[in-house]
């Protein structure tokens, strides 16, 4: 460990992490860091890439999500072969379906490739129209087939309508509910905490008592209780709007007891009695030096929170508490899931929890890496 002299003689000073130079930013150490993270590289990617297709979902999506074709139609299968079986670089898909073969000891038809007439693919392939951003007109799609014809490479629901496709389009819901939750509920439980913490006395106890009066309520009957308030002829955007305002409501005190109990602490640090004895304002004294040093446990809290709204949201949509019709989200899509009749006999209906885990993953790796690369302690 160097002394002060030595790190003040050198324009380099080595430290736990590797040589630095001194006037690096926070911020850069905390990329360094987070760096060394294979999984939270990894999960940094996969979020970038969700945020990606979400925002571009009609690019993505090879089909028009709300087309009907065949009900329980069973996931085609991409093969680098043509129908003569020679390898080719333009990939064709190719149903599932009856061979002509039966079991010689069931007599029962076999399914399998169905190689008489299989479907083209390409990329950036002309398909079924849309608005890209919601308001430029096109009917570009990024994969899909050059001849027009359906493919469905995740199986279709009970509609007939094309699971991947609705899997894409409906992650700008899922999303987008989970964004906006926790936006609400950092801001809330931010202030509520920090202003809890720093005024202290009988003001922080009065707020405690509220905190622990939000913690204590059963959130998983109370969401069923205030969600079933809205009338079922709601429009989708109000029902939408009254979902994201019940999560927020009572998803901001646990943010809140954390950020209270690091305001606590930061409130008895010698800067800050300093800049009190000076007389700096409650707000300057805030905003200027304790939201800087708990700004990091919320940026973790930010990402470690969105896939537990993902999970939340997915396990109300189930239910039929959370997204409602034409509007999409993969809890809407896990509805199909509701009897064992149909995973058994259509198992390819649980797709949807694919995009779920994945989402998930991505944002635990993501929050994990951050968490080492902010405070490695």
């Amino acid at each position: 460990m160097p002394t002060p002299a030595e790190e003040a003689g050198n324009p380099k000073v080595v430290t736990r992490y590797g040589s630095s130079s001194g006037n690096e930013t926070y911020a850069t150490l905390v990329w360094r860091r987070f760096k060394r993270s294979p999984m939270g590289m990894i999960g940094l990617v996969l979020v970038a890439l969700m945020l990606v297709v979400s925002i571009f979902a009609d690019f993505f999506a090879p089909m028009d999500p709300k087309q009907a074709n065949l009900p329980f139609a069973s996931p085609d299968v991409i093969a680098f072969e043509d129908p003569a079986g020679s390898f080719t670089l333009i990939p064709y898909v190719y149903p599932i379906g009856d061979t002509g073969e039966f079991d010689p000891v069931t007599f029962q038809p076999l399914t399998g490739l169905v190689k008489d007439n299989p479907t083209p693919t390409g990329f950036f392939v002309t398909g079924a129209a849309y608005k890209l951003l919601w308001f430029i007109p096109s009917n570009i799609h990024f994969f899909g087939s050059t001849d027009g014809r359906p493919i469905q490479l995740l199986g279709t629901d009970k509609f007939g309508r094309d699971i991947l496709s609705r899997g894409i389009i409906g992650s700008r819901i899922s999303l987008m509910i989970a964004l906006a939750v926790v936006t609400l509920t950092t801001i809330v439980g931010t202030l509520v905490g920090i202003t809890s913490g720093y005024i202290g006395g009988r003001f922080d106890s009065w707020v405690q008592r509220f905190v622990d009066f939000v913690l204590a309520f059963p959130q998983l009957p109370l969401y069923l209780a205030l969600t079933s308030l809205i009338p079922v002829t709601a429009p989708s955007n109000v029902f939408l709007t009254f979902v994201i305002f019940v999560m927020a409501v009572l998803g901001w005190a646990q943010l809140s007891r954390e950020v209270r109990s690091k305001t606590l602490s930061l409130a008895r640090i010698e800067y800050v009695r300093a800049a009190i004895a000076v007389g700096a304002t409650d707000s300057r004294i805030i905003t200027r030096h304790i939201l800087p040093n708990v700004l990091s446990h919320i940026i973790v809290s930010i990402t470690l929170a969105i896939p537990s709204v993902v999970l939340l949201e997915s396990f109300l949509g189930f239910l039929g508490f959370a997204v409602k019709p034409p509007l999409i989200s993969w809890g809407l899509m896990l509805q199909d899931t509701g009897t064992f009749s149909v995973i058994g006999s259509y198992p390819w209906i649980l797709s949807p929890v694919i995009f779920v885990l994945i989402t998930v993953f991505a944002f635990n790796a993501l929050g994990d890496g951050l968490r080492d690369a902010i405070d490695p302690y």
